[in-house]
């Protein structure tokens, strides 16, 4: 390869972008653009019309997209999306890839297992066969985590018949996502025999602490559980029995957590200088929601302006 090439590939290492300064007889070049796609997948976007249905050309650029959120098959050619031995490839690699297959391949089982094994967001697109089928959904739910969805989230895409397995709960709850994803609990999906499972909503909350507002009644009463729950976040404080809201233990471990968690506390616990500060020290907005004599204390005032600052 010419030296003019070798240097214009290691722009692309920094910078993809520079793939707009180049001609367009470079972009036509097979050569250039495979090992362009093999530094960056997202090259294959700058590439002419006549390589998009390299087959060799787009599996390297769905290998090497990254972390990208966007899909180097979005920019192959349609015709390779009808090409099952092709997609299947595709898929094996990247299983969100799904999502520009031909819609007959949506509900082939083989498709659904390995997309599982990558990605579970396509159990989605499963019908009611591939969403009863257990292996397929074990797979799904034990799926990474990635920045599309949780693994443990694809639970609610199952049947009614594996909201009720065990263990395919079990594997669900575990492989949750945390309580800043934005995504329900996969507890809250799960049947109402498996939400009144002491052992399974422990596991449950140690992934997730909101997988405590979907649990049984009974276990918002359960000390361990909702201590358990505010140490990882304390804003669970808000689903636990009313008692914990005036036992200090409970609220201190919330705020030291979650200063806002505050909020849940009782009037007395409110107007509590040390838990007050405590949730300072960890949210400064937290002063707001104390009693109103240390919202006006002008040392606590202080404090919090000063963590503010810090932040």
């Amino acid at each position: 390869m010419p030296a003019n090439r070798k240097r214009l590939l290691e722009d692309v290492k920094e910078d993809l972008e520079v793939l707009d300064t180049v001609s367009d007889s470079l972009l036509a070049d097979r050569e250039f653009m495979l090992e362009a796609v093999k530094i960056d997948g997202m090259a294959i976007s700058y590439a002419s019309q006549d390589l998009l249905a390299d087959r060799e050309l787009v599996l390297e650029a769905v290998k090497n997209k990254g972390s990208n959120l966007d899909q180097p098959i979005e920019y192959s050619d349609e015709s390779l999306w009808a090409d099952r031995e092709f997609m299947l490839e595709v898929v094996k690699i990247d299983g969100h890839a799904l999502d520009y297959a031909d819609d007959s391949f949506r509900f082939d089982r083989e498709f659904e297992l390995e997309a599982a094994k990558t990605a579970g967001l396509e159990l989605r697109y499963g019908d009611d066969t591939i969403r009863a089928d257990r292996e397929v959904v074990l797979k799904s739910v034990k799926s990474i985590t990635t920045s599309y969805v949780a693994g443990g989230a694809q639970l609610q895409y199952a049947s009614d018949i594996l909201k009720a397995d065990r263990e395919v709960v079990l594997e669900a709850v575990k492989n949750d996502a945390n309580h800043f994803s934005g995504y329900r609990p996969a507890l809250s999906y799960a049947s109402e025999d498996l939400k009144a499972d002491r052992e399974l909503v422990l596991e449950a909350i140690k992934s997730n602490s909101y997988a405590l507002k979907y649990a049984d009644e009974s276990f918002k009463s359960d000390r361990e559980l909702v201590l358990e729950a505010v140490k990882s976040f304390g804003g669970a404080l808000e689903y636990a029995d009313v008692s914990f809201k005036s036992d200090r233990e409970v609220v201190l471990e919330a705020v030291k957590s979650e200063g806002t968690a505050i909020s849940y506390a009782s009037e007395d616990l409110k107007a509590d200088r040390v838990l007050v500060l405590e949730a300072i020290k960890s949210n400064s907005y937290a002063l707001k929601y104390a009693s109103e004599e240390l919202q006006n204390d002008p040392v606590l005032k202080q404090l919090a302006e000063q963590f503010a600052r810090l932040v």
